[in-house]
This record gives C-alpha cells, sequence and structure tokens, in this order.
C-alpha cells in the first residue's frame, strides 16, 4: 500500500533524523528489491522504443548534432566500457561511445529535441521518458543486463511521478526538471544496487544542481529547452559518481530552513504530501504516463486531435475568412503556458523558433484545423508558419481558463482527469460551433489508446528515414527480450543511422 510522506520545512534548531528526510525515503524506495511486474515491463520496453523513435527523427537536428560532438569529444571513462549514442555504431570497429554521463547528455538532448516522448501531468509537468538515456548509459557502461536495466527506470519513473504528484514547481517558476534530477539518481541507484545511503545522498546532489529557473520555456524559447533535462541526467550520473566515492550532499535538501522548499517552492510554512511504495509494493508508476501521437507539447495533444476532426467535419473553417473568432476554454495550465495567458507576444510571431511554436497552442489548432492533422517536420516550417491565411487564422484564435477544466486537468480520479477542453468558433455568417475533448486519441482512455503495435509503427515511421531496414528490424527485435539480455545485449540497445545521415566533419565546433 502506499506510504504518503509529510513533507515541510524545518528550521536549523529542530531535528529532522535522516531517515525521515524526503531523499532519504526515495532512496529507501529505490533500494528496495521487489521485482518489476509483467505488465510495468512491457511499458518501459514500449517507451525505449518511444525514446528511440523520436531520437531518431532528431538526429541531423543542429542541438543533437552539438551535444552529440561534445560526447564524442569525450572518450571512455575507466571504470567501464562506456556508453552509446545513438546515431553512431555501438560494436565493431566504427564503434563511437563516450563516458556515460556524455552519452547520457547526448541521448537526452536527442530524445527531448522534438518533444515528442512521454508525459506524465498532475500538480508538476514531466517527461519521465527523460530517466531512460541516463540510466541506459549507465548500465551499459557498467555492464548491467536487462532485468537489472527494467528494476533502474521502473524506479526512475516512479520517483519523477511520485515527486511530480504532490509537488508544483511551475508555480514558483522553476523547471520540471527539478524533478527529473533526484529521480534519475534514484533509477542509477537501483541498476547498480546500491545502499539507500548513497543513493540518499546522490538524490540530494541531483537536486541540489538541477534546480533552475523556467525561463527556458518561456518568451522566445532557447535550444536549451532540449538540454535542459540531459542536464539533469547528466548531473544524475556524476551525482552518483561522486556519492559512489563516499561524498554527501546539503542536507535536509527539500526541508531545510535555507533548502529548495523554502525559499524556491512554497516557503516556509509549506507542507506536502509525496505517495511512495510501501516496502515491498511495486513500482507501477509508468504505467499512469501516456505518450505523443502529435510532436508538440502535452497539453496540445487533444487540441490537434478535435482540430482534426473539425477539419474533416467542417472544412470551411480552414479558410480564415469564415472565421470571426476562436476561443479555446481549458485549463489554467494550458492558458498559462502554452495559450495567449502566458502573454508571450512570441506566441503569435510566424518568425518564431521551433520551440517557440510547439509552446503556442494558437499556432498548433490553427495549422492543425487547416491541415487536418500534425507532422514532426513540415508543421513548423518556416514557409508554413508565415503562410498567410494561417497567420490570420492564428491571431484570431485565443484562450480563456476555465474552472471546471482546470479541476479536471488536476483530478487525481484518472477517469475523469483531462487535458483537452470546449472550442466556440464564431462564424462570419453569424453561427457559432461548439466542439469539446477530454484527453488525446492516444492517451488511455483516448478514441484509440497507444499499444505496442503503435509505438513500433511510430518507430518505424520516425526512424525509416535514417535507418537502414535491417537496423530497424534488429533494435525492435532486440528491446522486445528487453528483460533476458545479457550485458552485451544491453550494450546494443543503440540505433546506428545509415551512411551519410551524421557527418562527424560537419559537427559545430566548441572548447572540447
Amino acid at each position: 500500500m502506499t506510504v504518503t510522506h509529510r513533507v515541510r520545512v524545518y528550521r536549523s534548531e529542530e531535528e529532522l533524523p535522516r531517515d525521515e528526510q524526503l531523499a532519504w525515503r526515495i532512496a529507501e524506495v529505490a533500494a528496495d528489491p521487489v521485482e518489476v511486474e509483467p505488465e510495468v515491463v512491457g511499458m518501459i520496453i514500449n517507451r525505449i522504443i518511444d525514446n528511440a523513435a523520436v531520437a531518431a527523427a532528431s538526429l541531423d537536428r543542429g542541438p543533437v548534432a552539438a551535444a552529440r560532438a561534445q560526447a564524442l569529444a569525450h572518450p571512455v571513462s575507466t571504470g567501464g566500457a562506456g556508453s552509446s549514442i545513438f546515431g553512431l555504431a555501438a560494436s565493431g570497429p566504427e564503434a563511437r561511445r563516450s563516458s556515460p554521463e556524455w552519452a547520457a547528455w547526448a541521448n537526452g538532448v536527442a530524445v527531448r529535441e522534438l518533444d515528442y516522448h512521454d508525459t506524465f501531468l498532475a500538480a508538476e509537468y514531466s517527461h519521465p521518458g527523460d530517466n531512460i538515456p541516463p540510466i541506459l548509459a549507465v548500465a551499459q557502461h557498467v555492464g548491467a543486463d536487462g532485468r537489472a536495466l527494467v528494476r533502474g527506470i521502473a524506479t526512475g519513473y516512479e520517483i519523477q511521478m511520485d515527486l511530480v504528484r504532490a509537488i508544483c514547481l511551475h508555480r514558483h517558476k522553476i523547471d520540471h526538471v527539478a524533478h527529473l534530477g533526484p529521480s534519475a539518481a534514484a533509477g542509477i541507484g537501483t541498476l547498480l544496487g546500491l545502499d539507500a545511503e548513497t543513493i540518499s545522498q546522490a538524490v540530494g546532489q541531483a537536486l541540489h544542481t538541477t534546480t533552475a529557473t523556467r525561463q527556458s520555456r518561456k518568451g522566445e524559447i532557447s535550444t536549451w529547452k532540449a538540454h535542459a533535462p540531459a542536464f539533469a541526467g547528466k548531473m544524475a550520473v556524476e551525482a552518483v559518481d561522486r556519492a559512489m566515492r563516499g561524498q554527501t550532499s546539503p542536507a535536509p535538501v527539500y526541508e531545510g530552513e535555507d533548502g529548495v522548499i523554502a525559499w524556491m517552492l512554497d516557503g516556509p510554512s509549506a507542507a506536502y504530501d509525496v505517495p511512495l511504495p510501501a516496502p515491498g509494493e511495486a513500482k507501477r508508476a509508468i504505467l499512469d504516463s501516456y505518450t505523443k501521437e502529435h510532436s508538440a507539447e502535452y497539453q496540445a495533444q487533444a487540441w490537434i486531435d478535435l482540430a482534426r476532426k473539425l477539419h474533416g467535419a467542417h472544412p470551411e473553417l480552414a479558410d480564415p475568412a469564415n472565421v470571426a473568432r476562436v476561443v479555446l476554454h481549458t485549463s489554467h495550465h494550458t492558458h498559462h503556458v502554452i495559450g495567449s495567458g502566458a502573454n508571450d507576444p512570441q506566441k503569435y510571431d510566424p518568425t518564431a523558433s521551433r520551440e517557440t511554436l510547439d509552446h503556442s497552442i494558437p499556432y498548433i489548432f490553427a495549422v492543425a484545423l487547416q491541415d487536418g492533422g500534425w507532422h514532426h517536420v513540415d508543421s513548423y516550417a518556416p514557409a508554413r508558419a508565415s503562410r498567410p491565411d494561417t497567420v490570420e487564422l492564428w491571431r484570431r484564435i485565443t484562450t480563456a481558463e476555465d474552472p471546471e477544466w482546470t479541476r479536471r486537468y488536476h483530478s487525481e480520479d484518472p477517469d475523469e482527469k483531462a487535458f483537452g477542453g470546449r472550442v466556440e468558433i464564431e462564424l462570419t455568417s453569424g453561427g457559432t460551433i461548439v466542439d469539446e475533448i477530454a484527453v488525446a486519441d492516444a492517451h488511455p482512455l483516448g478514441a484509440r489508446p497507444f499499444a505496442r503495435a503503435d509505438y513500433i509503427a511510430k518507430f518505424r515511421l520516425l526512424a525509416d528515414p535514417v535507418l537502414e531496414p535491417a537496423e530497424i528490424e534488429r533494435f525492435l527485435d532486440l528491446v522486445q527480450r528487453l528483460p533476458e539480455l545479457s550485458a552485451d545485449e544491453v550494450r546494443e540497445i543503440n540505433i546506428t543511422a545509415r551512411s551519410g545521415v551524421i557527418d562527424p566533419a560537419d559537427a559545430p565546433k566548441g572548447l572540447f
């Protein structure tokens, strides 16, 4: 049965025993040898496939090329065999490996670049698949087998999602990867079979080094958006290394008088109830997460599906001459983060970056309404964003917070939790079209929930332009045997690009 851990701020003169601190409780969960249930194993396989799919589609993008070049500048460190890098051969005469923290960095950027993998939204929001690159990199470096990798990933998902259920970061303008550093450190601790003392120190260090403002997701959004979670993963690897060498962390890092809660979150009077698995309880959190059918911010997924539906039912809406005004009534979070409530003029700028357009629901809804779908490249192309009729329609779309959709967004009842809203379209002819959607089609409660076949189809679609057919089949066969894999086979969990896709000579130059 889940145990609720009460977290509050303690004055310096108040005693808070180590075993009552949140970092220690997280470490106890990570150190618990409980087995991973078959249903969870299956979903972990799905998410490894999902990560590889979106990484394949981003191999030739600038941020990924830069991160890969940085990783290649750092040779395999002592103490292990090194870790593979997405796009490059994992074995054979052309193999290119790097130190695990740098492989976690490069692969983390590749996974996040298109904002196209899994999500979990509660008090905070997250992409828990960001745990996989650092945990996998360490597994490859130390020679862990498939069973150990499964256990580590299950912990990473569990800890990040439990923190996300309880502790809001965005309200205080703290980037959501502050929950990822501790979860990745905990997952690596499980993978390595470390004791609670060591894991707790790594968790504390990982949290301390990964708290940052969320300006990375505000205004003109930069390429750092893809790097932020990769940095958290890299910091988690380094934190574990230091903790294994006996180095300690700030404590109590969450609850201290000058700690994260007191000065970065709800302040000295704050208290949170963090749900964590009881001793011996299976880690099942991954089953509550969901992936993306479309390459866009998760709160946009349902809106793309609704726009796709309206495009088919009312093709005349594609012409701005027929549309007087569009209002998307939605949750507080959607309105203020990716809607007009953010008060970011960049969300209506045809010259905005891809990262900014990805966080503009007015833009996304306009394009999906006109095109009847969404494409991870074409829908963000500068020519597409600057099309005059699109700009005209786009600027007639606003969002508004609806208390009921906000309540449903934060509901703990999975049957009513919702990420969509209601659209009201006023026509120039005088009529009004009203429709609504609660969850994306691919959501577990949606019209077409994603299953193994959908993850594989997504991988084939995104990998086909950059991987040879034999490589696609090799990867899919390997990963679907995950719990049985030997250490050598775990080192092959990677994708090798077709000849010519990656040219090391074109890599951007830096200090390394």
